[in-house]
């Protein structure tokens, strides 16, 4: 396998302004295996140590890394370093051969006694992503009669790009979709869960997607938004051609600049770190990303 290598280094750190007594948590710190991602190298620390430490796969094939304390602790820093090779995706890729879209959604539609699509568990509502007309209608103008799938998803990122702002800090980690798409502004995770509630309101299978950006463009490239951060994105898909992923926040299809680390239904299946503390008070956390190519890898 032949591409881009990436580093990766993610430092997060929590500090508490008083001790936390007792914590549990989950963490999606470890990238996927996948058929265009290989995972070279990974490595993760935890301090202070866990009194216990397992982990597992979820319901979407993401390793979940699960941790307690039983001892009292004012600050929590996990660090994860990893290094992936990507190969091209999409040379040979044309979204103007794609189904129609109406043909796509039909196939999707539950039936008695029909076959059973397994990503058809992506075109329902969840936690954040409500299925909305006023989403549906902003979609339509993408999705004409009988245009091709993948044609009109990414007419719909394009669209997505233009007339929302990029707005750190204007939305919270539990911001749904729909008020997002009120609101014409927010982060990658906003712009992430419009376009998938716009999808999924047409019947099509669309999952979010956590991971990185590249932070050192190649020579002559335009950086891209949302690199010194964790990052969110949307995979879509396509019969024949599999899940196809789409930035909106950088209007370009999702390839060797976007490291994967966990997909889900929208931002609360696969938040970096979630769990129930005991004490803690107020607390600050500070978080690091870099995301490099590894000379051997160019």
């Amino acid at each position: 396998m032949s591409g881009t290598r990436l580093s990766v280094t993610h430092r997060t750190t929590y500090r508490y302004s008083t001790l936390v007594e007792t914590a549990q948590h989950l963490a999606t710190i470890r990238p996927l295996e996948l058929p265009w991602q290989r995972v070279l190298e990974h490595r993760e620390r935890i301090e202070p140590a866990p009194s216990y430490q397992t982990s597992r796969r979820d319901a979407f094939g993401n390793d979940v890394l699960y941790f307690s304390f039983d001892a009292p602790h004012d600050y929590l820093q996990m660090t994860m370093e990893t290094s992936v090779l990507l190969a091209p995706r999409y040379d040979a890729l044309d979204a103007d051969a794609t189904p129609a879209w109406e043909d796509v959604a039909n196939a999707l539609r539950y039936t008695a006694g029909g076959a059973f699509h397994a990503e058809s568990e992506f075109c329902c509502a969840s936690p954040n992503i409500a299925l909305s007309p006023a989403l549906r209608a902003y979609a339509l103008e993408s999705f004409t009669p009988g245009a091709p799938v993948l044609a009109a998803a990414i007419d719909l990122m394009h669209r997505i790009h233009r007339d929302f702002d990029y707005r750190p800090a204007a939305t919270a980690f539990d911001t749904p979709a729909a008020r997002a798409f009120e609101l014409r502004h927010g982060v990658c995770q906003d712009f992430a869960q419009v376009m998938i509630g716009g999808l999924r309101s047409l019947g099509l299978a669309a999952r979010y997607v956590s991971g990185y950006l590249r932070n050192d463009p190649p020579e002559g490239a335009t950086p891209m938004i949302g690199a010194d951060a964790s990052h969110a994105w949307v995979s879509l898909h396509v019969p024949q051609a599999g899940w196809i992923d789409l930035d909106p926040t950088n209007d370009v299809l999702a390839d060797q600049g976007h490291v994967t680390l966990a997909v889900g239904r929208d931002y609360s299946d696969v938040s970096l770190l979630r769990g129930v503390i005991l004490g803690g008070g107020a607390h600050r956390v500070d978080v690091a990303v870099d995301v490099r190519a590894d000379p051997v890898g160019v």
